[in-house]
């Protein structure tokens, strides 16, 4: 008998933070098959990376997998399937805190062993899952197009979640629980109620105002939009305030203050306003669900007759907002930011108080794109 080979004791370890791991190389969810039995043997990386994703996703703390064939290239094997494991379910990838793997073996078999640390337990996730089927019912109505329900989602993740200034809030189930989250608890809860509602997304990691950041990248009608509700929710903003300007943006818009330096995201490339614009000049009842839309996310100020020069030109449109107990409204501006303060003063003439704006350049024009907010009196 020849002499045996010794046994091995390998441990590799990664430390998670807030955001970790490569792109996904298939943007679909991957669906997971079921482990292989207690007394089976896993003999490829394939086999290996279900076993983890089932772990995984049963929120398993611990996972052990048997393993027959070389050990010789078992190291790059496991690297490869613990991040298969990962990318198979975005959603789990993002709350992994940290894990670690080693395995122990022979020339020709191993005993595998993955231990995870999650930001969200088993429980938790269950909720995440049984508050978006009911947040869905609440804001989704019956014959809602896409494009509605996206804005729906978009909006309501902005209106009931705040960023956690503490910056220790990380998931969608601590944002639904306290109303609190960065922009990993954002993402996450954004990213499930869109897959649930049909809307294909991935979670693209980069960076945004020199930190660290997360927001989604999603699929209407095969062409891919950034959306990003953190940044739509602006720290010193009124409670009900809800901005567009990171709403359904392409490359070149969103790579003016976000970066992403990971290859491999879908491109977006092509004008969210025109793609509105083509939709409501067709023929028929939809088109004009999509002017509808097109008012509401305030593309309408790209007609030249909606600009406003003067300080009557603002009280009469907030005046026309008045009577129908509005407390907001956006224009378009055509002057300079001193002259826009000025002219903003003379508002509290119509008997409101607080009043806050923001303004940006209306892009492709020489005009300011300005939501006021207010309180009446």
């Amino acid at each position: 008998m020849g002499q045996s080979m010794p046994k091995r004791w390998i441990t590799a370890v990664l430390v998670g933070a807030l955001l970790m791991g490569a792109v996904p190389a298939d943007w679909n969810t991957i669906p997971v098959i079921a482990a292989t039995s207690d007394n089976a043997y896993a003999t490829t990386a394939k086999e290996v990376q279900r076993e983890m994703a089932e772990g995984l996703k049963a929120r398993k703390s611990s996972i052990t997998i048997k393993y027959k064939g070389s050990t010789k290239s078992l190291q790059s094997l496991l690297k490869k399937a613990i991040n298969g494991a990962l990318d198979s379910d975005p959603y789990t990838k993002y709350i992994v805190d940290r894990y670690t793997y080693s395995w122990r073996g022979t020339s020709g078999s191993a005993k595998i062993s993955l231990s995870v640390t999650y930001r969200e337990t088993a429980e938790q996730s269950t909720y995440v899952t049984n508050r978006v089927e009911e947040i869905l019912k609440s804001i989704i109505t019956s014959g809602m197009n896409d494009h509605a329900k996206v804005k729906a989602i978009h909006d309501f993740v902005v209106r009931n979640l705040k960023y956690d200034e503490g910056l220790q809030k990380y998931t969608a189930y601590e944002g639904l629980r306290t109303g609190e989250a960065v922009c990993q608890g954002y993402t996450l809860l954004t990213y499930k109620l869109l897959m649930k509602a049909g809307i294909n997304n991935v979670i693209v990691e980069g960076s945004a105002g020199g930190q660290l950041h997360a927001w989604n990248l999603l699929q209407l009608n095969n062409k891919w939009y950034h959306l990003d509700t953190t940044w739509d929710d602006p720290l010193s903003a009124p409670q009900e305030q809800i901005s567009y300007a990171y709403y359904l943006r392409t490359d070149d818009q969103m790579r003016k203050d976000h970066q992403w330096t990971v290859t491999g995201y879908p491109t977006a490339s092509t004008l969210y306003r025109e793609t509105l614009s083509a939709l409501a000049s067709k023929e028929g009842a939809p088109s004009a669900s999509y002017r509808r839309l097109q008012q509401q996310l305030g593309f309408h100020l790209y007609d030249p007759s909606e600009a406003i020069d003067s300080a009557a030109g603002l009280q009469d449109r907030v005046r026309q907002e008045l009577k129908t107990g509005g407390l907001t409204v956006t224009v378009r501006y055509s002057g300079t930011e001193r002259g826009l303060l000025r002219d903003l003063e003379t508002l509290y003439d119509l008997s409101i108080e607080n009043i806050q704006y923001l303004s940006n350049p209306l892009e492709g024009t020489d005009d300011l794109r300005v939501e006021i907010h207010w309180e009446t009196r």
